[in-house]
């Protein structure tokens, strides 16, 4: 892949280099070499070096004097960091990662729902009310749907009002997003609206047992969801269309 000008180089590099790495492109204790990336990806010295600072700093790679530029055990990546999931989830996820997620939200999502039934506020309520309107409006439009579907849980994690809790957006909003584009790519999935309605109907009334009960229905569904997108006919096709909307 040779970087495209005029779309922000170090930004591109900082992409490509770490989906390579990844995808296994570059496995853990494989050396990089800066020079033959600059040919590669069609850029200058500069661009590649800033790109390898910033992955540095999330855990992939590290530079020693004699070893040069080598890729870090998958332990030692910081596998919270936005990036990371994101491109994890755009090169075509494993089972397992999908996994990890869901069991990640499983713990989280009920819990935050319990603390926003108990904490929200009319702002609250108005932001939760808003994204299932849109995903009730969003019909066919995939992406539409997703980014409803995102604004909805991002404003259920922001009703608890623990600002440690709001920050497990950026693996909440991982694992959705990554399930979304599957599911709806595949056009084979459950009516999630109700579900939803449901769960704001709990928050609004400040029903923290009914919210947590509503939090795992809804992740109950989309887990079945996935799993038929997945088996089903369209399966291949929904990943392909969320790699390559991911990759844009």
């Amino acid at each position: 892949m040779v970087i495209q000008p005029g779309r922000g180089l170090y930004g591109q590099a900082v992409e490509e280099i770490g989906r390579r790495i990844i995808r296994g492109d570059h496995p853990p204790g494989s050396v990089l070499y800066p020079e033959k990336l600059e040919t590669e990806l069609g850029v200058s010295k500069t661009v590649v070096r800033e790109a390898l600072r910033v992955l540095a700093s999330k855990g992939l790679i590290e530079s020693r004097q004699k070893r040069g530029t080598t890729i870090r055990p998958r332990a030692d990546w910081n596998l919270l960091d936005s990036d990371l999931l994101r491109w994890q989830g755009s090169s075509a996820p494993t089972d397992s990662f999908l996994e990890d997620l869901a069991e990640v939200r499983a713990i989280v999502e009920p819990a935050g729902a319990r603390l926003a039934a108990s904490r929200r506020t009319e702002s609250d309520l108005t932001a939760l009310r808003q994204a299932l309107d849109a995903m009730a409006a969003a019909g066919t439009d995939t992406e539409a749907m997703v980014e409803a579907d995102l604004a909805f849980h991002r404003a259920l994690l922001d009703a608890a009002h623990n600002e440690l809790l709001s920050r497990m957006e950026v693996v909440i909003e991982a694992g959705l997003g990554i399930r979304d584009r599957i599911v709806h790519g595949a056009r084979h999935f459950s009516d999630s609206v109700p579900v939803h309605e449901e769960l704001l109907q709990a928050v609004e009334a400040g029903d923290p047992d009914a919210a947590a009960a509503a939090a795992q229905a809804l992740l109950a569904q989309a887990s079945e969801d996935l799993v038929a997108a997945r088996s089903g006919d369209g399966a291949d096709e929904g990943a392909a269309d969320a790699t390559e909307e991911e990759a844009r």
